[in-house]
């Protein structure tokens, strides 16, 4: 069974995740690399070190390499008076918000441990997400054609999504993911096009707006890991915390 180590980078800027990200997956595909020398000069492999990373960004919005600019409705002087940073970054997918009180996900799995298959992958990210929500007595699924994890529409409500998902893989390493709205600042995604999804009929929601009430965030996450691990699979082997000066 694989291993997976996980750490919770709590609050942190968009950058510093970005380049713990690619050190963590610099290190696996290295590891990867290493392991094809030591199988050819008939030596054992040795474990691959996988990660699961939370966090809660400050205010940001990124844009995937499939994105449009039209889809950010704030000048850049506006970005700047308003607190929101900017990034074009290399996921898939288009424009969305990350903020406080939101789970941003960030899986750093080699997917030759455990299947190549990048659609069973974002299945199953969405599958975590929706069992996580089943926890809570909310009822989520999948919308044809998109990604994430999207609510029924209600009489009050259209259809709405409550995680929005995004990845990059190198070698078969993931990077990037999810952001899962717990207690997010919703009015955040009024000055972009979320995930360039113009319909009328399909919004934005959070796990705060349906149930009234804030929400845990630790609760939360515990729920969300043990529905990763059971659906890929692996262990987790420490819970380490994240320190500015870290490296994978």
């Amino acid at each position: 069974m694989e291993q997976v180590i996980f750490q919770d980078l709590n609050l942190i800027g968009y950058r510093e995740a970005w380049s713990y990200q690619e050190a963590c997956l610099k290190a696996l595909v290295d590891a990867k690399l290493q392991n094809r020398l030591h199988r050819q000069a008939g030596q054992p492999a040795l474990p691959q070190q996988h990660y699961l990373l939370f966090c809660e960004h400050t205010p940001v919005y990124t844009l995937g390499k499939s994105g449009s600019m039209d889809h950010l409705l704030l000048s850049e002087a506006e970005l700047r008076t308003q607190g929101f940073e900017f990034f074009k970054i290399n996921r898939g997918g288009d424009i969305t918000y990350h903020g406080p009180g939101q789970i941003v996900g960030y899986p750093i799995f080699d997917l030759e441990c455990f299947f190549t298959d990048v659609h069973r992958y974002v299945r199953y990210i969405e599958e975590a997400v929706i069992r996580t929500l089943a926890a809570y007595n909310i009822e989520a699924d999948r919308e044809p054609g998109y990604t994430g994890v999207w609510l029924a529409p209600t009489a009050q409500h259209p259809r709405r999504k409550i995680c929005a998902i995004g990845v990059h893989l190198s070698r078969w390493v993931t990077m990037h993911g999810f952001a899962f709205n717990i207690n997010t600042n919703l009015e955040h995604f009024q000055h972009i096009v979320p995930c360039g999804i113009q319909d009328a009929d399909k919004g934005v929601t959070s796990l705060a707006q349906e149930l009234g009430h804030s929400v845990s965030m630790d609760a939360v996450k515990a729920e969300l890991r043990g529905h990763f691990a059971d659906l890929f699979g692996f262990d987790y082997v420490q819970n380490a915390d994240y320190q500015l000066t870290s490296e994978p």
